[in-house]
């Protein structure tokens, strides 16, 4: 199964597969690459991104939440569709709560040519 990032440069994830174990972000730590963040944790957060990018809605939050490893948070689309490549796409806002932590990714979902949403892109959100 693949998950939902994967290293392209630096700063910017993108769909694919990473090497990367369950529950390696110790508590408290902040997610500065989003390789860090859990694997099963992205598989919650990339099923409630694709809920919410496909019901076309600005500022609908969706909540998630891994019931394994009690992390979760809320995706929140940030604009309306834009063309990328010929596909509708939509950005969005991830808070990422963990171990007494809380963090924020933004990411960015295409409609597929089969029709469901798919994240495209992810990485974590630098503040100002």
């Amino acid at each position: 199964m693949a998950s939902l990032v994967s290293k392209n440069d630096s700063d910017t994830m993108t769909t694919g597969s990473i090497a990367h174990q369950a529950g390696q972000t110790a508590p408290g730590n902040r997610v500065t690459d989003v390789s860090s963040v859990a694997e099963g944790d992205l598989v919650y957060a990339r099923a409630a991104a694709a809920d919410v990018l496909s019901h076309g809605g600005k500022d609908s939050s969706v909540p998630w939440q891994n019931p394994q490893t009690g992390a979760g948070g809320n995706i929140t689309p940030l604009n309306t569709a834009y063309s990328e490549g010929g596909q509708p796409c939509r950005d969005f806002l991830a808070s990422y709560v963990h171990g007494g932590s809380q963090d924020w990714l933004q990411g960015a979902g295409c409609r597929t040519l089969q029709g469901p949403w798919e994240v495209k892109r992810l990485k974590p959100l630098k503040p100002h």
